[in-house]
């Protein structure tokens, strides 16, 4: 095939028209991995794919009938982006499809999940942005409803093999409860974006000034470190929150640090990490940065309840701090995208932070 056959051939996979396997896979040194988007890819209500489409841009479009919408591809810049759907079994099955997807060159990929999250109040605010060196899953346990479980227990969540909550020793990790990230490369993505201002408004402080009782939830949005659970279930409420501390602490060993919570990031790691047992990407390249659209708990004064259902303050895509945090996700993120593809000579070889 002459090279001519072979540029018209990707362009033709590229624009959706075909799914046969180009002479040469498509580079990709970046792929961006958002969760939802509510409704077209550009030019509506934003949801957390949509600030990557417009401004980056991603402006070709790659049929991707075996996940969960089409894929997005700056050819110059070579940067993917997927939105995976939401929920682990979603964001695994998305991110196995592309991995598996021979149209693509994945070796040498960096992974940055940029996606919103709820935050717990006693660690950060509302607009912050974490970046996570822990994943935990919050799904795979054995339950008791509290009002059945004996009373000198705290939670009716046991871990899988034990018999009491947080019983010791922790079973070996088999069913990937915890992934530690590259802390190398965590800590440099922190780094590049520490100083970075978050915007800040009067909505924002209304909205951290009810967390009179906490003073990180009260300070102005910006960039941190901190852990992240992932479940299934949309969790909210004081009692809820000190089971997600206690839940990473347990199966981290006391080494993480629950801040913020959403659903997918263990479902793409564990994706991540059996394709690269299949040599087809690096797990030590994978990233997660998680916005802080509301708080996980409930200010003073309110229930849970109240709080997650009052004006429906707490439900859908109306959370207080969503277009915020939607927008941080972006600016931070970025930084880091746009670093590595400044450097690729460098970075495509080298992994940064060691």
């Amino acid at each position: 095939m002459n090279r001519f056959l072979q540029c018209l051939f990707l362009l033709v996979s590229i624009h959706g028209y075909s799914q046969r396997v180009p002479a040469s896979p498509i580079p990709v040194r970046v792929v961006v991995v958002t969760m939802f988007e509510i409704g077209n890819d550009t030019g509506d209500r934003p949801g957390e794919f949509q600030y990557w489409v417009e401004r980056l841009p991603l402006t070709q479009i790659i049929s991707f009938p075996q996940g969960y919408r089409n894929l997005r591809y700056n050819p110059e810049k070579q940067i993917l982006g997927i939105c995976t759907g939401m929920g682990t079994a979603r964001s695994a099955a998305s991110i196995m499809a592309l991995g598996m997807d021979p149209r693509f060159d994945l070796s040498h990929a960096y992974w940055l999940v940029a996606g919103i999250a709820g935050i717990d109040p006693q660690d950060g605010s509302a607009g912050s942005a974490a970046w996570a060196e822990w994943l935990v899953d919050g799904d795979l346990a054995h339950e008791i409803d509290p009002r059945e479980m004996p009373k000198d227990w705290s939670t009716g969540y046991l871990p899988l093999r034990r018999a009491k909550p947080y019983e010791q020793p922790v079973q070996d990790n088999d069913f990937t409860v915890a992934m530690h990230l590259n802390p190398d490369l965590v800590n440099w993505a922190y780094r590049l974006t520490k100083d970075q201002k978050l915007a800040d408004s009067d909505m924002l402080q209304k909205m951290r000034s009810a967390y009179r009782d906490y003073p990180e939830a009260q300070k102005p949005p910006r960039v941190m470190m901190g852990d992240h659970i992932a479940a299934m279930t949309f969790w909210h409420g004081k009692y809820l929150n000190d089971w997600a501390n206690d839940w990473v602490s347990y199966w981290t060993q006391g080494k993480g640090n629950f801040v913020t919570s959403a659903m997918e990031d263990t479902g793409t790691g564990q994706s991540l990490q059996w394709l690269a047992n299949a040599k087809k990407v690096d797990f030590n390249r994978y990233m997660v940065l998680r916005t802080a659209s509301n708080y996980t708990m409930q200010p003073s004064g309110l229930t849970a309840a109240e709080n997650l259902t009052n004006g429906g303050k707490e439900v859908g895509e109306r959370y207080t701090a969503y277009i915020p945090a939607l927008e941080a996700a972006y600016s931070v993120g970025n930084v880091v995208v746009e670093k590595l593809i400044s450097n690729w000579a460098l970075y495509k070889n080298t992994i940064p932070g060691k």
